[in-house]
């Protein structure tokens, strides 16, 4: 579970962006490549250390691939 305020904000940011995708019609794989995108763009730059990353990916995985936060709302 993450408790860095920095790496809260990237996640919230970050699922947020998930759900929005999912909503206009991309599939999990597409999600997935998102996802491997904005992580390495982490990686490389200095906003979080490497082991909030690691975290950060872990609780954003989890999230993706939990079907009741990506489900489409009628």
């Amino acid at each position: 579970m993450l408790q860095d305020a920095r790496a809260i904000r990237f996640y919230q940011r970050l699922t947020d962006a998930l759900v929005e995708l999912r909503r206009r019609g991309h599939s999990v794989d597409e999600l997935r490549l998102y996802l491997d995108g904005y992580l390495a763009a982490l990686r490389h730059g200095t906003e979080l250390e490497p082991y909030l990353v690691h975290r950060l990916e872990e609780d954003a995985v989890r999230f993706m691939y939990d079907p009741s936060n990506l489900m489409e709302v009628s």
